[in-house]
């Protein structure tokens, strides 16, 4: 039995995943896995590359390929793609409008979660995704869903986005959300679920600070009980 702490936070998209996953590890000195930017890399990888996810053959191919690393400086996670730094690029709309699709291919979530389950066999880590605490660390010590309005996940994505400089509109990214939500619940391969033990974390009206006391309070709960 692994003596490492794992958290294992799944949740729809643009609920805030990796900045309470940021804030946590930063707090307990955990290492932070941003599972998502794994997905994104393959997708920009895909893009650039005109990889036809209906192929089977051209996936498999493009996967042999693709090599992921991560460097971390100041708790943000630094994806690098075949050796080049693509952190800024995997967040921009081409990505995200395509990103589900590339998740939801089986051999592509096979590899990803190989890679992430070795991450945290020695580790203690946080990690953030859509299937964490289902299929990579079903036996996570602490696990957390998290949801909020799609209102309100719309508008905080959209302000991240204009400070970032990127022209988008509120509608936009409204619909994004709206189809990565149905994606990501729908697929057949690892869909988005809730982990029976996991604890629901609704952010709609609450600030990051407490989004952080709460999961926090977990964590202390737990290792107070062991």
């Amino acid at each position: 039995m692994n003596t490492n702490f794992v958290i294992a936070i799944d949740g729809y998209s643009s609920c805030g995943k990796s900045t309470l996953a940021k804030a946590l590890a930063k707090q307990l000195n955990f290492i932070y896995v941003d599972s998502g930017s794994m997905y994104r890399a393959v997708t920009l990888y895909f893009l650039r590359n005109n990889i036809d996810v209906g192929n089977p053959e051209q996936v498999y191919e493009a996967l042999k390929n693709i090599h992921l690393n991560f460097n971390s400086r100041d708790y943000e996670t630094h994806i690098m793609l075949n050796g080049e730094e693509v952190s800024a690029e995997i967040r921009q709309m081409p990505v995200s409008k395509n990103v589900s699709a590339v998740s939801a291919i089986k051999k592509v979530r096979h590899e990803m979660v190989k890679q992430q389950q070795r991450m945290g066999k020695s580790k203690n880590i946080v990690m953030d995704g859509r299937d964490i605490g289902t299929a990579v660390f079903k036996n996570a010590q602490l696990k957390l869903f998290m949801t909020a309005d799609p209102k309100i996940r719309a508008e905080r994505r959209y302000k991240e986005l204009i400070e970032k400089g990127q022209e988008i509109t509120l509608h936009e990214i409204f619909e994004n959300i709206a189809d990565r939500d149905f994606q990501d619940t729908t697929r057949i391969e690892s869909p988005l679920v809730r982990a029976d033990d996991a604890v629901i974390l609704d952010n709609t009206n609450i600030s990051p600070q407490q989004q952080l006391d709460f999961a926090l309070e977990k964590v202390n709960a737990l290792r107070n009980s062991a």
